[in-house]
Order: structure tokens, then C-alpha cells, then sequence
């Protein structure tokens, strides 16, 4: 949750801020810090550098948890959360991290300790995935499925 606040913040967003307004106060920050703009001064140009490259981030962030974009991508999500089972997951700082079969991997923000605790202890941990994890906090894709092998030809 942290991550998600700080990036607001950085950018002056709300959470009901959609992508075009996101779009635009990103356009804005970037003139004001680009670091182009500081040629004449060593100094500022690499502080304009490190705060633009601060500013892409978050908007990449926000992009990414953003209800636009699961919209958009909400097929495949429900794909790969219903039909692929989780090769592997961690937890750090109220973070899950799920690593799905197709190669696909989402975190999930803002997950207390104990729900996390009974997803590890859980037999059907999939299930209780989809039930209390995947569709109750915000989440990102972090790395999109593998694509699947290109059928061979004959020759």
C-alpha cells in the first residue's frame, strides 16, 4: 500500500483519478522536471534525472493497478486466476507475489499477515486465491503468461 501511496502522492493523484487524468498530470511533471531543461547546470539536470525517472515509475504503477487496465486485461486475468494453478508465491511488506503455471505473475497489495498465513496453511491454496486474495485487493501483472509453443508445420 505504501508503493501505491507514495506514487499518488508523487504525482498528485487520487484514487479516483482515471488514466487520461493520470496521462496528464504525468505530461505535466515531466516538463516541469525533464532534464533537458537544465542543461546549463550539472546539478539540477541530475536531480531533474533522478525525479523523472521517479515520476515514470509511478505512472507505470498506477497504470498498472489501475482499474482501466484490469478492465482491459480482465480476460485473461480471469483465464489465468481459473484455469492456472500457482507454481509459486511469496509475501514481503503486505505483498503477495503469485507465479501462475502459464508463466504469469501478479502481485496483490495490501495483504495482512493473517489472510496470507491461511493461504499458505490452506490444502486448496488456488481456491482460496481466487476466493480471498485475487479478487480483493489491488493487484498488477508483473509479467504477462508465456506464449504458448507455435505448432509445427510439415515440410
Amino acid at each position: 500500500m505504501k508503493k501505491i501511496l507514495d506514487s499518488r502522492r508523487l504525482l498528485g493523484a487520487t484514487v479516483r483519478t482515471d488514466l487520461k487524468e493520470l496521462a496528464l498530470l504525468y505530461k505535466g511533471l515531466m516538463k516541469t522536471h525533464h532534464p533537458d531543461r537544465f542543461q546549463n547546470d550539472e546539478a539540477l539536470k541530475q536531480q531533474a534525472e533522478i525525479t523523472s525517472k521517479q515520476i515514470i515509475d509511478a505512472y507505470h504503477f498506477l497504470v498498472s493497478i489501475s482499474p482501466e487496465t484490469h478492465l482491459q486485461q480482465r480476460e485473461e486475468y480471469e483465464r489465468t486466476i481459473g484455469s492456472s494453478t500457482i507454481t509459486e508465491f511469496h509475501y514481503r511488506a503486505q505483498t503477495v507475489h503469485l507465479t501462475f503455471h502459464d508463466g504469469s505473475v501478479y502481485e496483490y497489495f495490501g495483504v495482512p499477515q493473517n489472510v496470507y498465513n491461511k493461504f499458505v496453511n490452506n490444502d486448496a491454496s488456488l481456491r482460496f486465491a481466487r476466493r480471498h486474495i485475487c479478487h480483493a485487493y489491488s493487484f498488477r501483472r508483473v509479467k504477462k503468461p508465456n506464449a504458448p509453443p507455435e505448432p509445427a508445420t510439415a515440410s
